[in-house]
């Protein structure tokens, strides 16, 4: 008996279930680490590193997917850009939950003051503002709605890399290393699409007999 290939379209349902299970298992892990007590000292800085490191790869994975297109010269990487941006904005919220819930214990004034006082918590808070728009028109139905503005509303995840990785540098005080990585990350995903925009086109030869 021949079992005939699943069609691309059950293909493409299965790679996204993989991509969701890849998205959920930092956040697997982290429940793991907190139910075994394996978080270490301070397992509330644990969680909110953690989540909101990984909130930052997924912003900057998002970002990378135009510069994958025209590299590799194929469409797919497109097609995960809000999957990788919806879940970018999930971490985010869990890391700013964190946050308010566990370590301030919802004082909403402690926030507030933060929010003015620490300069690393205001590009933090700043960023998850931002995103909030982004996740909230990610559909094709706002895409139609919004029409070229989308676009235009959509190049704030730009602004929201740099406030992501200026809030990772503020908060760390002596290790600089892992925050300038991602600064280099990011310099290079906004110098490649810089670039592409600016550089000149290729001259066209002369058509012969001119």
């Amino acid at each position: 008996m021949v079992l005939s290939r699943p069609s691309p379209q059950w293909r493409w349902v299965g790679i996204k279930a993989l991509a969701h299970a890849l998205a959920l298992l930092p956040l697997a892990l982290l429940v793991q680490a907190a139910f075994g007590g394996t978080l270490g000292a301070d397992p509330v800085a644990a969680i909110t590193h953690q989540t909101g490191e990984w909130a930052l790869r997924l912003v900057l994975l998002g970002l990378a997917m135009t510069p994958l297109r025209r590299l590799l010269g194929q469409p797919w990487p497109i097609r995960f850009r809000r999957l990788v941006g919806l879940y970018a904005f999930f971490y985010a919220s869990l890391h700013l939950a964190t946050y308010v819930v566990l370590d301030l214990g919802q004082y909403w004034q402690q926030l507030l003051d933060d929010i003015v006082k620490r300069p690393y918590i205001t590009v933090g808070f700043a960023a998850w503002l931002l995103l909030v728009p982004l996740a909230l028109t990610s559909t094709r139905g706002w895409m139609r709605r919004l029409g070229r503005r989308w676009g235009q509303l959509h190049k704030l995840a730009y602004v929201v890399g740099v406030l992501g990785v200026l809030h990772y540098l503020w908060l760390v005080k002596s290790d600089l290393r892992e925050p300038l990585v991602y600064a280099a990350v990011l310099a290079l995903l906004l110098g490649l699409r810089l670039w592409w925009r600016f550089r000149k086109p290729p001259a066209q030869a002369p058509m012969r007999g001119a």
